[in-house]
């Protein structure tokens, strides 16, 4: 099914020509509005007239999340306050968060894109969609909630968590597609064998699953335990929210909004574009946002583009599917994790040292995390029981910092690795590919 043919299905020239069109007059309009951008293109010798083909986006500077972070919180917004009717926030989790700013012609954008997102995962007026993305300032939920009304569907606001009750739900109100983190469809799956559910009791056709990476594996487990058609969305805050891209049902990329979303690839070192086909990371323009409007922003995202026309009938460019980043931020089960968090957290400890490495690794489906970390010498010679005291201490810290529950391994001075350049900090065990 193709929710809306014209903007998915359009030649090659009459995309370029709408997205030149388009990132031509959102240049302006960055420029005339936002004193951030402006001092950026002079910074770079460039002016909005100077953009006369596609290819000359690449005159532009870059935008970094630091620099969104570094306006918080109305910095990087185009149009007057009054004009905003919604905000929302990254997790800040290394200081202050990113602000994604709308206007009712942005929450239209984003109400159509994940229209045409959930429309891909069969989604009609008929279907009863339960939405497990957490609403509030992350854009997860309210992004699944606008769609699925665009569509016509009925949504089951639920949120995340309370699993005993998302069955329930399931089981009573026939829901018929669900969203949430694959690792939460694994967890629901592990639940409903437990409780001696049988899938086929239940109406599911289709799980819309995101906000972390997963493998072409653990798709194909979601689907055997499920009983349902497993497909990869993708968005982030800055750009607008989930909606950005979204597989159908071919399964062989996600397809890119790209008539609101204007994408590359880049060398992350060189910062140089990439040809289709060739991973990097992938840099994203927004081509139609009004309220705060985001030029070339690196996603750190890893991934490759491809172009032609899709077995669905869609000419749309597509995504490969996410395997990694280019900096060390982490997704945990759908959370974000940087380690100087851990570090933040091992440092409110009296008497600690932030000597430690994180290992990632995926033995049943689901991330988990494990913190080793260095004791001192008179501590590792304590005895047991005061040892045991302080590992949950940190755990608990751990926790409070992150918001997810870890394994802390308490290990002896000196026996992890240092390093003269950075330090190995991270170690992802987990096949991404």
């Amino acid at each position: 099914m193709i929710w809306n043919e014209k903007a998915e299905c359009m030649s090659v020239q009459e995309r370029e020509e709408l997205q030149l069109k388009r990132l031509q007059e959102v240049v302006k309009q960055a420029y005339d509005n936002v004193p951030y951008y402006r001092d950026r293109f002079h910074q770079e010798g460039v002016a909005p007239e100077d953009i006369q083909t596609l290819e000359d986006i690449e005159k532009l500077p870059f935008t970094s999340k630091s620099d969104l972070r570094d306006a918080y919180p109305f910095g990087m917004f185009a149009v007057h306050g009054d004009d905003i009717v919604e905000v929302h926030t990254s997790s800040g989790t290394t200081g202050k968060p990113t602000v994604s700013g709308y206007t009712e012609k942005d929450i239209d954008i984003w109400s159509e894109v994940m229209a045409r997102a959930l429309s891909m995962a069969g989604a009609t007026r008929k279907d009863v969609i339960q939405n497990c993305y957490g609403y509030g300032l992350f854009t997860g939920g309210l992004g699944v909630h606008y769609g699925t009304q665009k569509v016509g569907a009925t949504v089951i606001p639920i949120s995340a968590g309370n699993t005993q009750r998302q069955i329930e739900i399931m089981q009573d109100f026939q829901t018929t597609i669900i969203t949430c983190t694959p690792s939460y469809a694994l967890y629901l799956a592990e639940v409903l064998e437990k409780e001696g559910i049988d899938t086929d009791e239940l109406k599911l056709k289709a799980g819309v699953f995101g906000a972390e990476m997963w493998t072409e594996e653990m798709r194909n487990e979601i689907e055997r335990r499920l009983n349902l058609s497993a497909l990869n969305i993708y968005g982030l805050t800055e750009i607008i929210g989930p909606g950005v891209a979204q597989e159908c049902e071919v399964k062989n990329g996600l397809h890119i909004f790209d008539d609101h979303f204007y994408p590359e690839i880049i060398d992350s070192t060189t910062l140089e574009t990439l040809p289709d086909g060739e991973k990097g990371e992938l840099v994203l323009t927004t081509l139609t946002r009004e309220g705060m409007p985001i030029i070339r922003f690196r996603t750190r995202d890893i991934t490759a583009l491809r172009r032609g026309k899709c077995d669905c009938g869609r000419t749309n460019i597509k995504m490969d599917r996410i395997t990694g980043r280019s900096d060390d931020m982490l997704k945990i089960r759908g959370v974000i994790v940087f380690p100087s968090q851990i570090e933040r957290a091992l440092l409110k400890i009296p008497g600690m040292e932030p000597v430690y490495q994180i290992v990632i690794t995926r033995p049943h489906q689901l991330d988990e995390l494990e913190v080793h970390v260095e004791t001192s010498p008179a501590l590792f010679s304590d005895e047991v029981k005061h040892v045991e005291q302080v590992k949950k201490s940190i755990e608990k810290q751990i926790h409070d910092e992150i918001g997810l529950r870890v394994n802390v391994n308490l290990v002896e001075p000196e026996s992890l690795p240092r390093s003269e350049g950075k330090a190995v900090r991270v170690v992802d065990k987990r096949d991404l590919n």
